[in-house]
């Protein structure tokens, strides 16, 4: 069975980007094309409206990304389900987590899987760990990793692996800044917090619990950038744009964490969870089950 086309529906779907959709499909934007017209020609309706500027989903496209990822995890599942009367497990896994966390914790869980499973062929993506739950629903990722948010959508189960803390950190060339942060009078605090310049997460476990942070603390922050992704809000304050809240992991393995300092707020934020997502179903899958559980 030959479901290449479905995959390469899936990253287009999932990119709303020619260009990049045939990046992680290994294939040039015309074969990229020539293909998504096939399979639409195939099925006789149009999944995709495209322009010289834009990509969108038609009402047909938005419904056969549920069968596209139904009908691969299917195929997956006996296939697999197949091999282990050899015990011989092969195939793809897609795994997807950030940059940090592809070199502070999967180098190890990559190298005892393919130890273990050599002809499984790992597809890694990264990105911004807070995306890692929608990637997970979405069915476009096999394995994902980030952080553990207080409440687990249904359907998806959640392995951890390490805990960090949030970090308050401002850059190194601005003491004014460090000592407004670094306020322990309690009279003081609130108008303190609210003259420094914040750089913060778009959302996540991290914007949650700086959210709660300032509720508690009666501070109307004073926000100068809200960007993607912790290893962005390391450079923008070691640029001195303001302080920023990542955690402990991220700013240990940072190239510029010499160009920032820690600092001491009147209130810590809470250390989270750091681990594994995949959804309920796909541990149906021998491939995803395996990876499971090597790392129990």
């Amino acid at each position: 069975m030959d479901t290449k086309n479905l995959k390469l529906f899936l990253n287009l779907a999932n990119s709303l980007h020619f260009g990049r959709a045939s990046e992680m499909s290994h294939l040039s934007v015309s074969a990229l094309s020539r293909n998504i017209m096939q399979l639409e020609a195939s099925l006789g309706v149009k999944l995709f409206e495209r322009d010289n500027r834009s990509v969108s989903l038609t009402k047909a496209g938005k419904d056969f990304i549920h069968y596209a990822n139904e009908t691969i995890n299917q195929w997956d599942i006996i296939r697999s389900s197949l091999q282990e009367n050899s015990r011989t497990l092969s195939g793809e896994l897609s795994v997807y987590c950030s940059v940090t966390a592809s070199y502070s914790f999967l180098y190890d869980i990559l190298r005892k899987f393919r130890l273990k499973y050599p002809q499984v062929e790992i597809k890694l993506h990264t990105g911004d760990s807070d995306h890692a739950i929608t990637k997970t629903l979405s069915g476009t990722e096999d394995i994902t990793m980030g952080a553990m948010p207080e409440k687990l959508p249904q359907g998806v189960t959640f392995q951890p692996i390490a805990s960090s803390e949030l970090l308050f950190i401002a850059p190194n060339e601005s003491p004014h800044l460090i000592e407004l942060a670094n306020t322990q009078e309690p009279h003081k605090i609130q108008s303190s917090w609210e003259r420094i310049p914040m750089i913060l997460s778009e959302q996540g476990v991290a914007r949650k619990s700086i959210n709660e942070w300032f509720n508690a603390m009666a501070v109307n922050p004073k926000i100068y950038a809200q960007v993607a992704g912790n290893e962005a809000i390391v450079s923008m304050v070691s640029l001195g744009f303001g302080i920023g809240i990542v955690p402990e992991i991220v700013l240990r393995n940072s190239p510029l964490k010499n160009a920032v300092t820690v600092v001491n707020p009147p209130k810590k934020l809470a250390a989270f969870n750091i681990g594994l997502f995949t959804l309920d179903k796909k541990l149906k899958n021998p491939l995803v089950r395996a990876f499971w559980d090597l790392n129990r």
